[in-house]
């Protein structure tokens, strides 16, 4: 590594490969934490709101609108600027959103604050949700650090650690809040955003091709000296063609919608919901609710990474087949569970189906899309990372409907699209995509 560094620096550029991973991920792990932005404090939002079940999953479905919709054009901003630029404005953005926030409830909390601030609250989420947008950005300013053979290593690092964030929280504010109050425990949320954002502003650095490019080399130039540097992953120069013709490819709107169903509307969405159904179900105080949420976020999210391992083994149509039929298994359970003990059994088994059928469908992608990898895991990422959206306001329906039964008769949802996402696997292992098309070298956002 040093014999590496010390070569970077008489090409005048810095940084290690080691150094990029550790940043991308710092600033994925901070700006990610904004999907439970509401969902960590939600029960103490619906009674001081008043909110009825649509209202509350709208509001925690908030951030998760802009998560998805930013994911495509800043992945795809990172071919042409590097990573750095593209994840400072997601995190300021992020920032502006938190202490929006902040100062709202230091100035109306508890007596003045009420519905009629509603509005303002959803626009403060979907600022903050921009950090959930880090992912696109970090995942392919990671892809260029890294060379071909270590490209697996790099990625379950990056997801891996980064998608822990969003756990802590969901376990950490509660408590914050009963030290502090709700304002000073966001505001304490807030310090740390800003925190990672300056450290990330002061120490991370693009890829060796892109610094050199600003130096003013050309385009092979850059790439010449990048790759006796150890960079062999560049820009393919087509990223918005690869979207465009990935959209156009039935595949993968099969794929966008398998990743909805057990990514955007089932492991995010029930990350921001955990904590209420353990509060407002169960009885649990927030910091329990928050704990138990957080377990299953951390465990989804790791368990992710041996999922990879899985699929490539036993093929991604047979791990997705098995996975989402888990999923049916634990939303079973939990529809019926009203005893603690089941229910947290049927939340793992959730989260095991969950987990590793997010790692199978990515699995997929070269296999299905080999025509436009990257434009395909663009999509797949941020349409289907909007799942969120649907689900969260449909779980608030239950409830409005069947009153407090409703927060376990919503898992029934989840039954229905497990076994339709699992009979969509079935049909995927039947169809013999064509081997000989020429697959797509864009990275993968």
């Amino acid at each position: 590594m040093t014999d590496q560094r010390q070569a970077a620096e008489a090409n005048g550029v810095v940084g290690t490969p080691r150094r990029g991973l550790f940043m991308a991920t710092f600033g994925f792990f901070a700006g990610l934490t904004t999907i439970v932005f509401y969902g960590a404090a939600g029960p103490i939002f619906e009674e001081h709101l008043a909110l009825t079940g649509v209202f509350h999953g709208l509001l925690l479905g908030s951030p998760h609108l802009s998560k998805a919709v930013l994911r495509i054009p800043f992945g795809a901003w990172v071919d042409e600027a590097g990573g750095k630029k593209p994840m400072l404005i997601l995190l300021a953005s992020t920032i502006v959103g938190i202490a929006g926030l902040v100062v709202t409830l230091f100035l109306t909390y508890p007596d003045d604050f009420g519905m009629h601030l509603y509005p303002l609250l959803v626009l403060f989420g979907l600022l903050a949700g921009a950090g959930g947008a880090t992912f696109s950005v970090g995942i392919s300013q990671t892809s260029y650090w890294y060379p071909s053979d270590k490209q697996g290593f790099a990625m379950g690092a990056f997801a891996g650690a980064g998608n822990i964030g969003p756990g802590l929280v969901v376990y950490i504010l509660p408590v914050l809040i009963g030290l502090t109050g709700l304002a000073m425990a966001y505001g304490i949320w807030l310090a740390f955003v800003v925190a990672v954002t300056i450290v990330y502003a002061i120490y991370a650095v693009d890829p060796y091709y892109f610094q050199l490019l600003r130096q003013g080399n050309d385009q092979e130039e850059a790439k010449e000296t990048a790759d006796e540097l150890g960079q062999d992953i560049f820009p393919s120069g087509n990223t918005w063609e690869s979207l465009r013709e990935s959209a156009s490819i039935r595949r993968t709107w099969v794929l966008v919608f398998l990743y909805t169903v057990s990514f955007g509307g089932g492991f995010t969405s029930l990350s921001a919901w955990f904590p209420t159904y353990w509060d407002l179900f169960h009885g649990f105080d927030l910091s329990i609710a928050g704990l138990l949420a957080g377990i299953f976020i951390v465990y989804g999210s790791l368990i992710r990474i041996p999922g990879g391992s899985i699929s490539d083994r036993f093929g991604g149509e047979n791990v997705a087949i098995a996975s989402f039929s888990v999923m049916a298994i634990g939303a079973v359970v939990m529809t019926f569970a009203s005893g603690f003990w089941p229910a947290f059994v049927g939340m793992m088994i959730l989260g095991t189906g969950m987990g590793i059928a997010n790692a199978a469908i990515f699995e997929l992608v070269p296999k299905f899309v080999p025509e436009a990898v990257g434009g395909a895991s663009g999509w797949i990422s941020g349409v289907g990372g909007g799942g969120t959206l649907i689900i969260l306001p449909a779980l608030g329906y239950y409830t409005d409907v069947f009153g407090q039964i409703g927060y376990a008769r919503g898992f029934s949802l989840f039954v229905v699209l497990s076994v339709v996402c699992a009979l969509v696997s079935w049909g995927l292992k039947r169809y013999e995509p064509d081997v000989d098309a020429e697959v797509d070298e864009t990275p993968v956002h």
